[in-house]
């Protein structure tokens, strides 16, 4: 999915967040006082409020769900006093929310205040970790997030002047957020508080890679480049005088700023270490982002176990196919045929490559209905990566909007459509990505009016990252993994997520360094060096997030087997993904009940 896959879960966290002064002291003011008791105010209200004072604390995130009202606005989300009004913020709600009777609610507000009472006690629990002495790093965090929104190509919207004249408001609140971003690394230097040295080395071009001589050759430029027919020429002068201005005197001054000090301060003092273990309070931590992450009570050696239990099982598998097509050799052999061998590799166009994906989305759609009772409005597309992205992009999934204003995009990066290979797992990518993976799941849960907007703009990945790697298994279900070199991607796609679990928990609980890790991958699947370095070095960064993706799609195949059995020739599996997906992503925990309550309905 579109790294909203990962970035929408936390937009509230390390890199989005921000208000005003404004919102600030409306945040403070204290629970008693606002709190209205159960019997005059209901749920729904309550939520409506939570979600009103959550877009002004986040406004980027407001942003990209279409809510344009805060658009010139980034405060600075690294201060203490910040810290302290999220905190009196979520107490305020959950204090709320508990003068509720839970039994006393319909079954959808029972899932609302399970889903609520959960994320609030989550992000209260966050906030008293240390992890803000590091803003940012190598794969996501602000200074990237800033090139994204500010390149014209993002969800800040370039339509207007007003629209122009509102980005100036970010760029001037980036400034102030980059000194705070550097005394709170410099705290984190002083307590033990750092990122390992491999990403930090990243992160210096990524901030050089900013400061320009020439604002016109600048990404923040864009938009200039681009003005719509409505922007007058007056204004177009005005706005492209202050944008060359805002580049040469705050933009291109404030990554200069990032990259010096991260060059000559933060580097020498950044750790030899892999692990977030190694940093004081590093274990605690560690635990924190395995529950947050996978949504479970599950403890890291759990998960490690399970990884190892995985990766043999795929292998063997694996072992099966490579010998029912009559390959000499072992797996690595196998690996390396399917990756240089001619006969992977026969398209000539960009467009070649887009029409075999139509193709794909052509062989499931009979075989749909069998599998899904209720499907989405949202339209939906396939297409190209633009040029400009498509060097660092992987294939994602963008959602679409509520109103259908904008399609759920599929897009699909081809540099060179020579060498597009198609053992590279193309079926279940596109179940994973596209139909019936993140299309299906974020277009049901964003139509679903129903349901409060902090539950249909909601992100969890155990269940969302987990709902599209259970989709890949659904491929023989619809029509695919005929071909066993199809079938053999999909099996590496798998084996991928898998291995995950044994080097995330290894790096950051075992003492795995870097370079096993690397190896370990290596030995497993058919990556290049290249790929597994950089997929080591996001686990690295963002501890327990890759632990999401394999934790979610075994409990929903746990729950498909649990009900097959409980209700035998009353079982109708297009019943089943209809009550998984319809109420949106959710914890595991709270999707277990929902449909548990589900089965017992069903007999």
């Amino acid at each position: 999915m579109n790294k909203r896959t990962i970035a929408a879960s936390v937009l509230a966290g390390a890199l989005l967040i921000g208000c005003s002064q404004q919102t600030q002291k409306e945040a403070q003011v204290g629970g008693g006082e606002q709190t209205a008791s159960a019997e005059t105010n209901n749920l729904g209200s309550v939520f409506d409020r939570y979600w009103e004072e959550n877009s002004k604390l986040f406004p980027l995130e407001a942003t990209a769900q279409g809510d344009n009202r805060y658009n010139d606005q980034l405060p600075n989300d690294g201060t203490v006093a910040f810290r302290q009004n999220l905190q009196q913020f979520y107490q305020k709600y959950l204090s709320e929310l508990q003068q509720f009777d839970r039994e006393k609610l319909s079954d959808n507000d029972r899932i609302s205040y399970d889903i609520f009472k959960y994320d609030l006690e989550t992000k209260l629990e966050g906030l008293k970790l240390n992890t803000w002495m590091i803003p940012y790093q190598q794969f996501w965090g602000l200074p990237l997030t800033m090139g994204q929104y500010g390149s014209g190509e993002g969800v800040q919207p370039f339509k207007t002047a007003e629209d122009y004249d509102n980005w100036l408001g970010r760029v001037r609140g980036f400034s102030v957020w980059a000194d705070t971003a550097i005394s709170n690394f410099r705290r984190g230097m002083r307590a033990g508080v750092v990122l390992p040295r491999p990403l930090v080395q990243k992160m210096i071009p990524q901030m050089e890679a900013m400061v320009v001589s020439d604002p016109s050759k600048s990404l923040f430029y864009g938009p200039i480049n681009k003005f719509p027919a409505s922007v007058s020429e007056a204004d177009r002068k005005r706005i492209t005088e202050a944008y060359r201005a805002a580049i040469s005197n705050e933009l291109v001054p404030t990554y200069r700023r990032l990259g010096q000090f991260l060059k000559t301060e933060y580097l020498p003092k950044s750790r030899t270490s892999t692990g977030i273990a190694a940093v004081p309070n590093g274990p605690d931590i560690y635990r924190y982002y395995v529950k947050s992450w996978t949504t479970t009570d599950k403890t890291p050696d759990e998960i490690y176990q399970t990884g190892l239990a995985e990766v043999k099982r795929i292998r063997t598998e694996m072992e099966r196919v490579k010998n029912q097509v009559g390959f000499k050799g072992d797996l690595n052999a196998f690996f390396n045929y399917m990756r240089t061998d001619k006969r992977f590799t026969p398209y000539k166009t960009p467009e070649d490559v887009l029409n075999a994906f139509r193709g794909i989305q052509a062989k499931i759609t009979p075989n749909l209905p069998k599998l899904f009772g209720r499907t989405p409005k949202t339209p939906f597309e396939i297409r190209q990566t633009e040029a400009f992205r498509a060097a660092s992009a992987s294939a994602e999934y963008n959602p679409g909007n509520p109103d259908g204003s904008r399609p759920g995009i599929f897009y699909v990066p081809i540099l060179d459509a020579k060498t597009f290979n198609t053992t590279s797992g193309m079926e279940s990518l596109f179940l994973h990505e596209a139909i019936p993976g993140h299309h299906y799941q974020t277009s049901l849960q964003q139509e679903n009016d129903q349901m409060p907007k902090f539950r249909r703009f909601a992100w969890y990945g155990a269940m969302g990252e987990g709902w599209a790697l259970y989709t890949e298994s659904l491929g023989k279900e619809l029509g695919l993994y005929t071909d066993p070199y199809q079938y053999m991607g999909a099996l590496g796609d798998e084996i991928h997520r898998a291995i995950r679990l044994v080097v995330d928990v290894g790096m950051h609980h075992k003492g795995m360094t870097r370079e096993q890790a690397i190896k370990y991958m290596m030995d497993n699947e058919a990556i290049n060096e290249q790929g597994a370095v950089a997929e080591i070095e996001r686990y690295m960064a963002i501890p327990a997030q890759a632990l999401s993706y394999k934790t979610g799609s075994l409990k929903i195949q746990e729950l498909r087997r649990k009900y097959e059995q409980q209700l035998g020739a009353k079982f109708k599996i297009s019943d089943f993904h209809d009550e998984l997906l319809k109420d949106g992503v959710m914890p595991l925990a709270v999707l277990e009940r929902k449909m548990d309550a589900w089965a017992a309905k069903q007999q």
